[in-house]
C-alpha cells in the first residue's frame, strides 16, 4: 500500500466543487473537477477544521499528530518530535517531499526531515530566488498603503515580481513545476527501480496561496466583464476599508478562484499519472489544506489577523481508500475532523500501533563513540484520532468539538451549533456565534447567551489542560 498526500495551501472549502456551499462568481461555480473526481471515488469530510495556525504550525501538526497551538507557534521542529516521514522510513517506505512552499525551505526549519528525497521548487511569494537586478513595475499589480507598512511590503512585492519576471507559458508557473518534479520522481521510482509499493509521497502546493496571478485562461475565468479597476494580485494584508473598493475585493476573489481552478488542474495531472503508473488504486490518497483565506468577510484581506472565523478555519479534506480493502466508505462524513487526525489515520491504515516508541541512542559526554552509549526511550502519544472507524461505519464521531488556535493570540472552540472565540492577547472581548443561523460568524450573540459562552470556554480550557505535552 502507498500513502499519497496532496496539500493545496490556503484552499477554502467553499471554493471546492464537491462541497455543497461552493461559491459562484458571475454565475459560474468555482471549478475543481479533479478534486471532485477524487471525492466521487472516496469521501468528503464536510466539517474539517484547522487546528494550529497558520502554515508551519499546521505542518507540524500533520507530521506529529499532536496539538500545537497551546504550546508552540511558528517554529522549527523540536528534538523529540517523531515525524510521520521518520516513522514510515523505519517501516521501509520510499518517500519524497516535493513542494514550492518556501517557508518550509527557510534555514533551520528542516522540513525535509525523514524523507528520502526532497525537491524544493523555488520562487514562490517572497523567496529570495532571483537576486539579479531585474527592473519591476509595482504599479501594474500592486498597491501599497502609503503608511509605515510600505517599507516592509515594497521589497516583498519586488522580490516576487523578479521571481516571475521570466514566466512566459503556463508550465513556467509554480503548480506545473511542482507537478513535473513529482512526476519525475515517480517515474524514476516506478519505471526504473520497479517500486510500486510502500511509497510515501507528500506533494505540497503553495497555491492557491497569494500572490493570485494564474495564467490565462484562469486569470479571466471568473472576472466580471464589466470590471475596469486594477488587478491586485497580492494586496497588502490588512483592513479593506480605505484601501480597497468593493469591486476590487470582488476582483481579488475572482483571481483567487482562478488560482484554485489552476492548481486543481495540475494536481489532476499528478493524479492521472498515478493512475497511469498503476500506483493510484493501491494508495491511500489524501487531499487537504492547512487553512482557508480571508477575502473581506470581516473587513480584512489575507491572514492579517489571528481570527479563527469560518473563512479561515474551515478546510477541505477528501480521502480515497485503497481499492484492495473492498470497503465502501460513505461519500460524505459530517463528523468534526482536524489536522491532528492525519497521522493517526495513516498509521492505522498501515497497522502501526500507537503510542509510538521513540528510542534515543547518543554517545555519553565523557564516553567514546560508539562504545559508550546512553539509551533512553519514551512513548509518543498522538492527540488525533484515526478516521478509518468513521469510514467503516463503526462510530459516528471522533470528537464532540473542534478547537483552533494561534499561539498566544486566539483560541476557538466549536460544535455543530456554536463557535466561541477567546482572545488571549486581550485585543478584543470574547465572541460567540450561532452557526446554523450564522455560518460566517457575522453576528456576535454573546450578550444573549453568556451561559453558553462560559460553558464553551470551560470546555476549551479543560481540553487544553488535558493534553499531554
Amino acid at each position: 500500500m502507498n500513502i499519497i498526500v496532496i496539500v493545496t495551501d490556503s484552499l477554502r472549502a467553499d471554493h471546492c466543487g464537491c462541497y455543497p456551499m461552493c461559491l459562484r462568481y458571475n454565475g459560474q461555480k468555482v471549478a475543481t473537477p479533479n478534486l471532485d473526481r477524487l471525492a466521487a471515488e472516496g469521501t468528503v469530510f464536510l466539517h474539517a477544521y484547522a487546528e494550529s495556525l497558520p502554515t508551519l504550525p499546521t505542518r507540524t501538526t500533520w507530521w506529529t499528530g499532536r496539538v500545537g497551538f497551546p504550546f508552540r507557534g511558528w517554529q522549527m521542529f523540536e528534538h523529540n518530535d517523531y515525524l510521520l516521514a521518520e516513522v514510515l522510513w523505519d517501516q521501509g517506505f520510499t518517500s519524497a517531499l516535493i513542494t514550492d512552499t518556501y517557508h518550509m525551505h527557510k534555514p533551520a526549519f528542516n522540513c525535509g526531515r525523514g524523507f528520502d528525497t526532497v525537491v524544493w521548487v523555488r520562487g514562490q511569494e517572497y523567496d529570495p530566488w532571483v537576486v539579479d537586478d531585474v527592473p519591476v513595475d509595482l504599479t501594474q499589480w500592486h498597491r501599497l498603503r502609503g503608511d509605515d507598512t510600505d517599507a516592509l511590503w515594497r521589497p516583498r512585492f519586488e522580490q516576487y515580481l523578479r521571481n516571475r519576471s521570466r514566466f512566459q507559458q503556463e508550465e513556467d508557473w509554480f503548480a506545473p513545476r511542482v507537478t513535473r518534479e513529482a512526476l519525475r520522481w515517480l517515474e524514476y521510482i516506478v519505471k526504473q527501480r520497479g517500486i510500486k509499493d510502500r511509497l510515501f509521497v507528500w506533494v505540497d502546493y503553495f497555491d492557491p496561496h497569494e500572490p493570485w496571478d494564474p495564467p490565462e485562461p484562469f486569470w479571466s475565468m471568473y472576472r466580471d466583464p464589466q470590471y475596469r479597476g486594477q488587478d491586485l494580485i497580492d494586496p497588502v494584508a490588512g483592513a479593506t476599508e480605505g484601501y480597497l473598493t468593493p469591486d476590487e475585493v470582488q476582483r481579488i476573489r475572482s483571481l483567487y478562484a482562478g488560482e484554485v481552478t489552476f492548481v486543481d488542474k495540475w494536481a489532476g495531472v499528478l493524479l492521472d499519472a498515478l493512475r497511469e503508473l498503476e500506483v493510484y488504486d493501491d494508495s491511500l490518497v489524501l487531499w487537504l489544506s492547512d487553512h482557508g483565506e480571508p477575502l473581506g468577510e470581516h473587513g480584512i484581506i489575507r491572514k492579517a489577523r489571528p481570527w479563527n472565523y469560518e473563512e479561515l478555519v474551515r478546510i477541505p479534506w477528501v480521502m480515497k481508500l485503497p481499492a484492495s480493502w473492498n470497503v465502501q466508505p460513505p461519500p460524505q462524513v459530517h463528523a468534526l475532523v482536524q489536522p491532528t487526525d492525519v497521522m493517526p489515520t495513516i498509521l492505522d491504515a498501515l497497522d502501526i500501533r500507537t503510542p509510538l516508541p521513540l528510542i534515543y541512542r547518543a554517545p555519553q559526554t565523557t564516553g567514546t563513540f560508539p562504545q559508550d552509549m546512553s539509551v533512553s526511550q519514551q512513548e509518543i502519544h498522538l492527540h488525533g484520532h484515526s478516521l478509518l472507524p468513521l469510514l467503516r461505519g463503526e462510530i459516528d464521531k471522533v470528537r464532540d468539538f473542534a478547537c483552533s488556535g494561534h499561539y498566544r493570540q486566539t483560541w476557538s472552540i466549536q460544535n455543530a451549533e456554536w463557535r466561541y472565540h477567546l482572545f488571549l492577547d486581550g485585543s478584543q472581548p470574547s465572541e460567540l456565534y450561532h452557526r446554523p443561523d450564522d455560518p460566517y460568524d457575522q453576528s456576535n450573540v454573546i450578550d444573549q447567551h453568556q451561559d453558553v459562552a462560559d460553558a464553551m470556554e470551560l470546555a476549551l480550557r479543560r481540553w487544553v489542560a488535558s493534553l499531554r505535552r
